[in-house]
């Protein structure tokens, strides 16, 4: 098949990208970075340069092709640091602009990046971006077939802990204690989807990723185990967490968001769905994320 993937060779793409090329699938990698050019073809694929933000770039680089991976990142809408960001509305404006591309380019097979969370309307903090991008993706025509990929939170999220873990010994959030917690690894999100590329598409589907299950203390003690240190996981409460969020310069919306998101994580809310349509876990765990840890901590 012809695919087009949006999201360059980031944590996801890349993996990705070396999948679907070994699978003898002709793969396009947009990027907005010319020198991710020379990276892209050497995984054996062809690199489009521009912006999601382009309509006529996105529609001409999705002509011709029989499915498309569609993603949108924090990163590439922004800084969090930046307080006149309207994060919901640039993540909505996306969309819109996705449901227009898909249609003008002829498109007939998606499958969308989106997170746990975007089965609510409400109680998931910032991750509300992501049911309202849902919602806007369903209103393409019923022709259009989507796979809606819906992952967990990323082991390689846990890097955004490393100040606190080296300055402090500590991992330290507003939500802990005795409930297990699904955790991803970005090659099984990867492998995911690159498995559905090959299966049949069929209306409008939904797929939650995962690949371990673990409480918040089995975290901290197999990380402080790889990078031999005794590292503790502290609760403090939201009201502080927020605090020193903003204090810190993040952006209100976001700030507010994460710390609703970590309520809904500590009560169990957030996963709600997911366990009600539990996959079966992928092939990374916890234990090999920590070794990968360990080797990024020691760098620093």
């Amino acid at each position: 098949m012809k695919i087009v993937l949006t999201g360059s060779l980031g944590n996801i793409g890349k993996p990705l990208t070396t999948l679907l090329v070994t699978a003898g699938h002709q793969v396009t990698v947009i990027s907005s970075k010319e020198e991710r050019t020379a990276e892209i073809k050497k995984l054996g694929a062809s690199a489009a340069i521009g912006s999601i933000q382009d309509a006529e770039f996105l529609t001409e680089t999705f002509k011709g092709a029989d499915a498309v991976y569609l993603m949108e990142a924090w990163e590439g809408i922004g800084s969090i640091f930046d307080q006149e960001i309207d994060f919901l509305a640039e993540f909505k404006k996306i969309a819109h602009q996705y449901v227009k591309v898909v249609q003008d380019s002829g498109i007939k097979k998606v499958i969308h990046l989106s997170s746990i969370g975007a089965h609510s309307a409400a109680g998931t903090g910032s991750l509300l971006v992501h049911h309202h991008v849902e919602q806007i993706l369903q209103t393409l025509p019923e022709a259009v077939f989507i796979k809606f990929m819906r992952p967990v939170g990323f082991f390689s999220n846990i890097y955004r802990w490393l100040p606190t873990i080296q300055l402090q010994g500590k991992i330290i959030q507003s939500y802990g204690g005795g409930r297990k917690e699904p955790w991803v690894s970005p090659y099984d999100i990867a492998a995911t989807i690159a498995d559905e590329m090959e299966k049949p598409f069929r209306g409008r589907t939904v797929h939650y990723i995962a690949s371990d299950e673990v409480y918040p203390d089995e975290i901290a003690a197999a990380l402080g185990q790889s990078i031999g240190r005794d590292l503790k996981w502290e609760i403090i409460p939201a009201e502080q967490l927020l605090d020193q969020m903003l204090s810190a310069g993040i952006n209100e919306w976001i700030a507010k968001g994460l710390v609703a998101m970590q309520q809904a994580q500590g009560d169990g809310s957030l996963y709600e769905d997911f366990y009600a349509h539990q996959p079966e876990f992928g092939q990374v765990k916890l234990k090999d994320f920590a070794k990968e840890f360990a080797g990024v901590f020691n760098k620093k």
